[in-house]
């Protein structure tokens, strides 16, 4: 059998597993149990519970909305293990000279973000935090190539960047943050597969989870070298990706009671404000089972 594993830019963990291969993480965690490992690389992380459900991908990372939105879609999926905690990873900036000092004064403005995203859980919560509907009360756009460009002229009101991005929007200056995504949300690496195959085959799971914490073992003790490889795929200067990565948890954990009520909050805030058409109901996304595979070491 080959476990594939989906591989996107947004999940540093996934990308540098993928990126590694030379260090054959996933393939030594994965033959001695008779398996072979596939990548399946792809853009667009709001698609991995589709993929998964489709059999494209048996394995998949995403920030903490897509596994809600694909949950909604009634895709049967289960949480195998999550990241630490990001509270740098993001951040909604506004120009220096802007009014706008809360969550609360983003009424009736325009916010860019990757809509479907981590960015959409961040700026649904804080408009909720602030009595305020993501879906009456913002116009809320998917960010482009021109948004840092868009909010420094004024046609945007705020923007969420990320990584080397708001490394890059920082260094240059000008800009302001005004909502920490750690004051926020936790901002988690989400990881998770189908139910079959983790009731099924948990020590595939195990297997893969060891991967992705030897993966960000790598990554953590060897910062220069990520930022070069990330670099030179994805673009942008090595600086930027050093910084945006250096920022990061690089460790994997459980999946755990604070996460699961952290994600129903954002289910029940995405209904409410209809970014989701049913209801959803997280702890059914957990695997009948008693451990967690990210307890496997």
């Amino acid at each position: 059998m080959t476990i594939t594993i989906g591989v996107h830019a947004s999940n540093p963990s996934l990308y540098h597993l993928y990126h590694l291969t030379r260090h054959g993480f996933a393939q030594q965690e994965l033959e001695p149990l008779g398996e072979s490992v596939a990548f399946h690389p792809y853009s667009n992380g709001v698609r991995t519970g589709e993929l998964l459900s489709r059999g494209v991908i048996d394995f998949g990372g995403t920030g903490s909305t897509p596994p809600v939105t694909a949950q909604a879609a009634g895709h049967d999926l289960v949480y195998t293990a999550v990241s630490a905690p990001r509270p740098e990873h993001g951040a909604l900036l506004v120009p220096e000279d802007s009014p706008l000092r809360t969550a609360a004064d983003l009424k009736g403005r325009t916010v860019h973000l990757a809509i479907g995203s981590w960015q959409t859980h961040l700026i649904a919560k804080a408009l909720d935090d602030a009595g305020l509907s993501y879906a009456d009360d913002i116009t809320a756009e998917r960010s482009t190539e021109d948004s840092e460009q868009l909010l420094r002229t004024g046609a945007v009101a705020a923007w969420v960047a990320q990584g080397p991005q708001l490394a890059a929007a920082r260094r240059t200056g000008g800009l302001r943050t005004l909502i920490r995504t750690g004051d926020v949300i936790t901002d988690r690496s989400v990881f998770f597969t189908r139910r079959a195959l983790a009731e099924q085959r948990p020590e595939i799971i195990y297997a893969l989870t060891r991967a992705l914490r030897r993966a960000d073992d790598w990554a953590a003790a060897h910062p220069r070298e990520a930022a070069r490889i990330a670099s030179a795929d994805l673009g942008g200067t090595v600086e930027d990706w050093e910084s945006a990565l250096t920022a990061l948890p690089w460790r994997i954990e459980e999946v755990g009671d604070a996460f699961l009520a952290e994600q129903q909050e954002a289910a029940d805030i995405f209904h409410r404000t209809g970014f989701i058409e049913r209801p959803v109901t997280v702890a059914d996304a957990v695997a009948r089972k008693a451990d967690s595979p990210a307890k496997a070491v």
